[in-house]
């Protein structure tokens, strides 16, 4: 089983483990630097960050600081127009104490920037890779529409898009696609954001597309371990594991959130992206804090709701969010009242 993946015609080829360095923003420097060396030193050598992941970049420099050469670094711009994009890059740059950045990529925009629009990003971009500042221009998204203008336009070398076991026949469509564009395709929410809690099953199911780069979210040691372990001996589809995958795709396929945080910020301060699917946490990811004092006076925060709508309007699944808040708060009340069992 080939266990490396090139991404569509940058000619990167890595281990099929990314290393998503979103969560590395919650830990002390020391703690981060430890994580991506020894994820380094075992045989990963691609690390995801972005500008939006507040201090991430900051350790990755750290951590590699003097060996450049010898990973691939991937950031993203959350800008919305050319000073913005400038400012975003030159940051990343310093923070990650490098002169070059291997594949820039759009944030999640809402549209699919190009040559001479108004938001002057891919120009941008453009002159950026002329100036050697950046190798390769990509772009992230959860919309499907986005996902295949950005297909169909060739501009873009790699697309990250969420793609894990729970996949709809829509999302397969866009992987094949940039399969067949020699795009590269990186595979976000491999986890579903906590949801998926078998690793070996997340991994097999995406083993079987040879053109997708899954990156993993990692905050803990047990978490690498976990990840370093399939790189020499990496998780097959067994019967077993379809059995459990089927069993997942039943429970979770369908209205739930992902947790993705494009709702976000409520005006009244509800922490949406993970009150909106609190009950599978509950009972897929139990954690003794979301029962904690701390943890129901967020809950109840939804009670507050104003049914601005907001949220629903920029969910990129289409969620009827502030239904779906209530439905969780509701159950949320029966478990504390110890009505039902998690």
């Amino acid at each position: 089983m080939n266990n490396t993946v090139t991404l569509g015609r940058t000619g990167i080829t890595v281990n099929k483990n990314g290393f998503g360095a979103l969560p590395i923003q919650r830990i002390p420097d020391e703690e981060a630097v430890h994580l991506l060396r020894k994820a380094y030193d075992n045989g990963i050598t691609y690390f995801d960050t972005a500008r939006w992941y507040t201090d991430s970049e900051h350790k990755i420099g750290l951590a590699f600081k003097g060996m450049r050469d010898k990973i691939f670094i991937a950031t993203k711009t959350g800008a919305t127009n050319a000073e913005g994009f400038w400012q975003d890059l030159e940051t990343s740059l310093k923070e990650l104490q490098t002169d070059y950045i291997d594949l820039y990529q759009f944030h999640n925009p809402a549209f699919c920037p190009k040559p001479g629009d108004a938001s002057g990003l891919y120009d941008a971009a453009l002159k950026a890779k002329e100036q050697g500042k950046i190798r390769h221009i990509g772009i992230t998204n959860h919309r499907l529409t986005v996902a295949h203008e950005a297909i169909d336009s060739g501009l873009y070398a790699t697309l990250q898009f969420p793609f894990c076991y729970l996949a709809t026949d829509k999302d397969i469509e866009v992987v094949n696609k940039c399969k067949a564009a020699d795009m590269g395709f990186i595979a976000m929410k491999a986890l579903s954001g906590g949801l998926i809690t078998n690793s070996a099953a997340a991994y097999a199911y995406l083993a079987q597309y040879d053109n997708v780069l899954p990156i993993w979210g990692v905050q803990r040691e047990y978490e690498l371990d976990e990840f370093l372990s399939y790189i020499d001996n990496p998780p097959t589809m067994t019967e077993e594991l379809e059995t459990l995958i089927n069993r997942d795709r039943e429970e979770l396929l369908g209205d739930f959130c992902r947790g993705c945080g494009y709702c976000m910020p409520c005006p009244v301060g509800i922490e949406i992206n993970n009150c909106a699917r609190m009950s599978l946490l509950l009972r897929r990811a139990p954690y003794a804090g979301y029962l904690s004092p701390e943890g129901e006076a967020n809950m109840m925060k939804i009670e507050n709701c104003l049914h601005c709508n907001q949220c629903k309007s920029k969910c990129p699944y289409g969620l009827d969010t502030p239904a779906l808040l209530q439905k969780n708060l509701e159950d949320y009340k029966r478990v504390l009242a110890g009505e039902v069992q998690v």
